[in-house]
């Protein structure tokens, strides 16, 4: 122990036991002269406690073997102690006496409750699991967490090792059908799905700071692998937009995930992230919170004064961003709170970030002009504020010199620290960066022991720093003085003074500046485009959030636009780019679900349960809601105030119940229907079937399972209004539909069940549509993509058919991407007429149009998609029928043992005599027979679509094409 900054050192063997073996050291966060020692488990399992910085000590013998130490961020004596077989305990003591809290504690998921009002500080948070396996996440009070007191805040279970309770947000996961989904607690509020883009369907997820009241999250989409794309939230921690695509991963030594991204210390708002584009890694900054980025100015010259030609953006400056988890070492790249424009960091000129050839530099100015310091990686640390910085070379060898600078890295002067090359294992510096205090420890050889080498740099100064030594110092970003909406003026010491800085004090000044649309980024369902304005994405409707609404209250009508959290701006353009309150418009009842409160389609006899009336659009507190469970038993209720908590019943007997809701108010009405039931569990079902079939016609129907293997199932079917169900065992019927118009098929598997509608008609006319390629490159093959993209290409082909003079009415188009890759699709146009009462010729002239790349949407800013047309027919190309008929596997030999028949007699006619003059004969009675070009042509106005029925087509695995 030294207590004159490592002058002198007090040996304490005799003080902690001459047999003890000391295993860690804890010094408490909120009080520096309170010390913790733990043991050696394997000897004994003890605390040795200091409450005079290390001075004297008290053993205290424990019952459990602790793993880790959690000290109260405010509280000095209140600990946390997690045991080696998952208990954890808590002390008001400081160690001294313990409480068991819970067992079977997920490791490093406990946390103190640290929201910022400071309410209930004896607040813990936990992941604990269940008797039967599940997790759960916890709170109880430090002194007592048995079942009657502790609270569950997160209603039913969630992934393992998913807890995160960060400042005033608490995190979990809960996967579901095969995906992760996240939810968000602000200030202890209900927790809420977190709400990404649609289609960025996460893999994994890291949350990497809540500073400022916001989440900045990095999220591995599903098609990426060695990347994250980074997500900034708004004040809640719910709505998430996009701030850097394709940033860098990498695994650390334990398995953990290392992102290349770096908050720099001292400048709210400002970071550094390197990003992978076209298998090059690049190195961006940003001063804004990721709202814009740009490439690091490489130097104007290298160390020696050549000039380095380096243009952007074909060259820049890359830095390697990994921070050192070891105490003693630094990292690739260092920057101080107290030193706010000082960065130092290794890295490489050129066209993407490399590991040769890496050179070390600085920058004074927060990052937009760097100088080159050295050509080899060095340890840099920062005494007196920055005012010094000390450079140790990076070497398996031993040395004896250092490098200091006074002038924030412009010239820097060799110090020898030692008499004899020393093999430097780690620095430290005095904590508070004021001192100029730095410790040296390695060895003089590889067998002799620890060598200690302080450096004490005061001398170096004669005096203190006085308010004429110091300059005034402007942050900005290549030029731009508004960054966070608000000038900030620091103070810096003059380059060419060389005294000492003392305590750290902060910025000069700070000044709002006018907003600006830079002060916004985009809103959540919005996406820049190349000229700058936030539109919505293509799976993004700007009415949803009205939804949600009661007529007579209010909701935020966002513009597009949302302020940089933390942004400070005032005035200028914030009116009109900030969400205006807006009253809920009255509306019919639309969009109604009966739901039960646990989301499962199953429930015991005599057992309550509770059903959920959820309305996508109109108002529960003003409407008549009508239940009836479906065993004789109904109920009415005049508002919203009775159901709050659900409607709860009790079914006395066993079998399938079809429950109706009925919602009206004076402007309309709603209903909607569950089949209560019993079943094994099941996680998912998709109804599989053709979109569009035609009358009289058997289609196949086919249920598809998540997970696919449940065993033996039950499957209800139910068809069009009728209210008899049919029930099998396969999860595959036929059926045919026998009126015309759109018919809905529902099948029900225990616990889930799927709708899906079918059009029937007589005729019909389809084409088969395919897609530019880069479509590929976006499609995650799921059903909601589909459905996305099937509406997007209908409002494309309606408005290029009005356009041009077809006029097909959106109710006349159905549009179905299909399944797998390449992406493609069918489009049905059903039949109508055109006010003359004549049919048009539609499919036809559309397939034209198609060809021309007329047709097209931007699936996201700078992504065009083209769509054609494949081919056309008059009947639907989606078929599911397993087996073909008899006469259709005959037609199709009739058809092969013919064409074999004309190609041997083609071949050989020449030289058989009386076969050649047949031939010929033959050859003219086939064109006055039929000709598909001679019929076209003299029937002009009529499409060759129109010309077959529906009995004259083949299944569509089966392809009949002229020999002619």
């Amino acid at each position: 122990r030294s207590t004159d900054y490592g002058t002198t050192y007090e040996k304490l063997n005799d003080k902690v036991g001459l047999k003890t073996i000391l295993s860690y050291l804890y010094v408490c966060p909120t009080n520096k002269r309170k010390i913790m020692l733990l043991t050696d488990p394997e000897v004994e399992s003890s605390l040795l406690i200091s409450s005079d910085e290390g001075a004297t000590y008290q053993k205290y013998r424990l019952n459990f073997y602790i793993h880790s130490l959690l000290f109260h961020p405010k509280q000095e004596d209140w600990i946390l102690a997690y045991s080696q077989d998952q208990k954890l305990f808590s002390s008001v003591e400081f160690g001294r006496r313990w409480l068991l809290l819970h067992e079977g504690v997920a490791p490093n998921r406990f946390y103190w409750s640290m929201m910022g009002s400071g309410r209930e500080p004896d607040l813990v948070h936990l992941e604990a699991k269940t008797v039967d396996g599940h997790a759960q996440y916890i709170t109880c009070k430090m002194q007592n967490c048995s079942e009657a007191v502790r609270s569950k805040p997160f209603p039913g279970y969630i992934d393992h090792n998913s807890l995160i309770v960060q400042g005033d947000y608490v995190f979990v996961q809960l996967t579901s059908g095969g995906r992760p989904h996240y939810y968000v607690s602000y200030r202890r509020n209900p927790f809420a799905q977190m709400k990404l883009p649609k289609y960025s369907l996460p893999k994994d997820m890291h949350v990497i700071s809540t500073d400022e009241n916001q989440v900045f999250a990095a999220v591995q989409e599903w098609n990426q692998n060695d990347t994250y794309n980074l997500y900034i939230s708004d004040t809640r921690g719910i709505y998430f937009t996009l701030a850097l695509e394709n940033v860098k991963s990498s695994q650390g030594l334990e398995g953990n995930v290392m992102i290349d991204l770096y908050e720099v210390a001292g400048i709210k708002g400002m970071f550094l992230a390197n990003k992978k584009i076209d298998n090059q890694v690049k190195t961006f900054i940003t001063y804004n919170k990721g709202r814009d980025w740009s490439l690091l100015q490489a130097p104007d010259t290298d160390l020696r004064g050549n000039p380095i030609h380096c243009l952007l953006p074909y060259c820049s400056l890359h830095l390697h961003l990994k921070v050192s988890d070891n105490p003693y070492t630094s990292g690739n790249i260092a920057s101080r709170d107290t030193a706010p424009s000082i960065i130092v960091a290794s890295g490489n000129i050129g066209a993407e970030l490399s590991d040769n050839d890496i050179s070390m530099f600085v920058s004074s100015d927060a990052g937009n002009t760097w100088r080159q310091i050295f050509e080899e990686e060095h340890s840099v640390l920062y005494l007196d504020q920055g005012g010094v910085l000390v450079a140790m070379k990076h070497t398996s060898l031993p040395i004896r010199h250092l490098w200091l600078s006074f002038d924030e890295g412009r010239s820097w002067s060799k110090y020898s620290f030692t008499s004899l090359p020393l093999f430097v294992d780690g620095v430290l510096g005095e904590p508070g960066e004021e001192t100029l205090i730095m410790t040296v420890f390695g060895h003089f050889s590889h067998r002799s022991e620890w060598q200690l080498v302080k450096v004490d740099y005061k001398s170096i100064f004669d005096r203190r720093c006085a308010e004429e030594d110091y300059r005034p110092w402007q942050l900005h970003s290549q030029g731009e003085a508004c960054i966070m909406g608000a000038k900030r003026i620091y103070r810096k010491r003059k380059s060419e003074k060389k005294c000492m800085q003392g305590k750290y004090a902060g910025a000069m000044t700070s000044e709002p500046c006018v907003c600006t649309e830079a002060d916004f980024d985009c809103d959540y369902g919005y996406e820049r485009h190349s000229n700058g304005q936030c539109l919505p994405a293509f799976w993004y409707n700007p009415s949803s959030l009205s939804k949600d609404c009661s007529l007579g209250q209010s909701y935020l009508n966002s513009t597009g636009y949302r302020k940089v959290v933390s942004n400070n701006c005032t005035d200028g353009v914030r009116e009109r780019y900030t969400a205006k309150p807006q009253k809920c418009p009255g509306k019919p009842p639309q969009g109604l679900r009966i739901i039960t409160s646990d989301g499962k389609l199953t429930a015991e006899q005599g057992h309550n349960v509770t059903f959920l009336v959820q309305l996508e659009e109109g108002d529960l507190q003003r409407s008549l809601i009508q239940v009836d469970f479906g065993d004789g038993i109904a109920v009415s209720y005049a508002n919203l105030s009775s159901t709050e908590d659900g409607i709860k019943h009790v079914y006395q007997n066993v079998g399938i119940f079809r429950v109706t809701v009925l919602v009206e108010n004076s402007l309309g009405s709603d209903n909607a229907v569950l089949y209560l039931h019993v079943t094994c569990p099941l996680e998912h079902v998709h109804l599989s079937l053709p979109f569009v079939t035609t009358k009289n016609k058997e289609i196949n129907a086919t249920a598809v399972l998540w997970p696919s293997q449940v065993g033996t199932l039950t499957y209800v079917w139910w068809f069009g209004n009728n209210t008899e169900p049919l029930i099998t065992l396969e999860g595959s019927i036929t059926f045919t539909f026998s009126v015309e118009g759109m018919n809905s098929i529902t099948v029900q598997e225990e616990t889930q069940q799927d709708t899906k509608t079918i059009a029937v008609y007589e005729k019909f006319q389809s084409l088969r549509l395919s897609f530019s390629p880069n479509l590929d490159d976006y499609n995650p093959d799921i059903p909601e993509w589909r459905r996305d993209i099937s509406k997007v290409v209908k409002r494309a082909l309606v408005e290029v058919s009005y356009v041009h003079n077809l006029c097909i009415s959106s109710k006349h188009v159905l549009v179905a991407v299909l399944p797998g890759l390449p992406t493609s699709a069918e489009l049905f146009i059903l039949p109508y007429q055109d006010a003359t009462g004549g049919k048009k010729r539609t499919a036809a002239d559309l397939e034209q149009k198609l060809n021309q790349n007329l047709v097209h949407f931007e699936l996201k800013p700078g992504v065009r998609i083209l769509v054609h047309a494949a081919h056309l027919s008059a009947a639907p190309l989606v078929d599911l029928t397993p087996s073909h008929s008899g006469s259709a596997m005959l037609m199709l030999l009739s058809v092969v043992f013919v064409g074999l028949a004309v190609f041997v007699i083609y071949k050989f006619k020449r030289k058989i005599p009386g076969l050649n003059i047949y031939a010929q004969m033959q050859n003219e009675k086939d064109q006055e027979m039929v000709s598909p070009v001679s019929q076209r042509e003299s029937i002009p106005n009529v499409p060759q679509s129109e010309l077959m029925s529906p009995e004259q087509l083949v299944d569509e695995k089966l392809e009949v094409h002229p020999i002619g």
